[in-house]
């Protein structure tokens, strides 16, 4: 059995892993996630454009852990490629998938419209969208929904199991159990792990007993604050630009984290913690995607359950919050005077009608950016959260960081370096570790750790594209 990355590999983006099993009829390749990546234009298109293994003739199954797009969002990119196996993932994945991917296919198709328009070709060169609104719809026949906790067939010799990974509505955990010769062997994948007592959705499943366990490593040297912290720093972030008259764009990827921010705000609101201000959610994505989660209530923990959807409450919705239909509508607040809260996609900045705003308003004063999720290196929200950046290039414009940029990194969906620490500890007959989805500087001080704490236990830091040969 064999393991290569293929993305997310000493870096947070681009989440995509093959395993290779030999199967008496031939080897069987299989990929967990098919993700964007994400940083500079140049880079990520190239990235994202290629594969280096052919879809139509190499590639067995996928298996999903989450409707993310750094880890669905090459799908469409997959089928046009020739990809025609099947792509399993829960249900409530499924339906996220099919509107995150639709919007990508719009974001790349208005994208490559502004860039021609707007840039030089001899400055920046086009090669048109990497996938289109019809590539997207075409893909999801190849989408199969699977329920959570029950073992399916994925292909020759390999049958799967989903468990809660507790990150956002949908993911999971992956079990493969492998049969090589004639012995089982079980590969788990954490996708990406969540975190304890976490609102909206249920906390993370212990992994059971695997020989290999793939694993996150994105914070694998930082802790993170108590997720009340989180909404105080909100709180206040929104005081204080009320009280100068500014807005308050938040960055926030449109799955999960512009509802926990939509969550958050309602129980600031329903405590008179907020001024009453604005509330504008300038993201059709978003407001399609609150929709889905609506639809699938076996997905949330207790709490929400109890206080807010067996009372018929929605908890994303309350009085001054608004969702924007047009781009009109988007185009208009620029004009609009503060104090406002703008709450819009995407969260690293890297695309849709947050750049428009940023455009706008990173040069007022009276203004706030809150960034509340990871921003990965070389986005543009990794430039606007880092202090010694004193200017950004947005659409192919210098502006200097004039607004108030506060980071809240108390949000995040990933599990923190004791979260991790207790997850690999705990699962048990685990011989062979591999380390993904983490810059390398998150990565080594987490694989020290693990040596001293395991003797014994194999670590790998894989680069993309190398072969790790995962010896019975």
């Amino acid at each position: 059995m064999k393991f290569i990355p293929h993305g997310a590999a000493q870096e947070v983006t681009g989440s995509c892993h093959e395993i290779q099993v030999e199967t008496p009829g031939g080897v069987r390749r299989i990929l967990l996630d098919c993700g964007l990546f994400q940083g500079r234009r140049a880079e990520s298109a190239q990235k994202n454009a290629a594969f280096t293994f052919d879809p139509k003739q190499d590639i067995d199954a996928v298996v999903l852990t989450h409707a993310h797009m750094d880890h669905v969002g090459r799908i469409p990119v997959l089928f046009k490629r020739g990809y025609v196996g099947p792509v399993f993932c829960t249900f409530a994945t499924k339906d996220l998938a099919e509107v995150m991917l639709q919007d990508g296919g719009y974001i790349q198709e208005k994208d490559e419209e502004y860039f021609r328009k707007h840039i030089t070709r001899s400055r920046l060169p086009t090669e048109g969208p990497l996938y289109t609104q019809e590539d997207a719809k075409s893909c999801l026949v190849l989408f199969r929904g699977e329920n959570m906790n029950e073992w399916f067939p994925v292909c020759d010799n390999v049958r799967a199991q989903f468990i809660e990974a507790g990150h956002i509505v949908g993911a999971v955990m992956i079990v493969l159990e492998v049969t090589e010769s004639g012995r089982k062997r079980l590969v788990g994948f954490s996708g990406d792990l969540g975190r304890n007592l976490l609102p909206i959705i249920r906390d993370p499943a212990p992994m059971p007993p695997v020989e290999t366990l793939i694993c996150e490593s994105t914070y694998g040297n930082r802790m993170h604050e108590d997720i009340d912290t989180a909404r105080h720093a909100l709180r206040d972030a929104i005081t204080r630009t009320a009280q100068r008259g500014g807005k308050v764009f938040i960055p926030a990827f449109s799955l999960e984290r512009a509802q926990e921010i939509l969550f958050d705000l309602h129980l600031l609101w329903d405590q008179k913690e907020i001024p009453a201000l604005p509330v504008i959610v300038d993201s059709p994505l978003t407001a399609k995607v609150t929709e889905v989660f609506m639809k699938h209530p076996e997905c949330y923990d207790k709490e929400i359950y109890e206080k807010f959807l067996a009372k018929a409450k929605n908890p994303f919705q309350f009085s001054l919050v608004r969702f924007t239909e047009t781009p009109e509508e988007s185009k208009a607040l620029n004009a609009t005077p503060g104090p406002m809260v703008i709450l819009a996609g995407s969260g690293m900045c890297e695309a849709g009608r947050i750049r428009h705003h940023l455009k706008n308003g990173i040069e007022d004063a009276r203004n706030a950016v809150v960034a509340v999720g990871y921003m990965a290196v070389n986005t543009l929200g990794r430039r606007l959260v880092d202090p010694t950046i004193t200017q950004v290039k947005i659409f192919d414009q210098m502006l200097t960081k004039k607004a108030e940029v506060t980071s809240i990194a108390a949000y995040s969906g990933h599990a923190d370096r004791a979260d991790l620490d207790r997850f690999v500890l705990a699962t048990e007959q685990v011989q062979h570790l591999i380390l993904v989805h983490g810059e390398i500087e998150q990565m080594d001080p987490f694989a020290q750790r693990l040596v001293k704490t395991r003797p014994g236990l194999v670590i790998h830091k894989p680069e993309r594209e190398e072969v790790v040969e995962l010896v019975a």
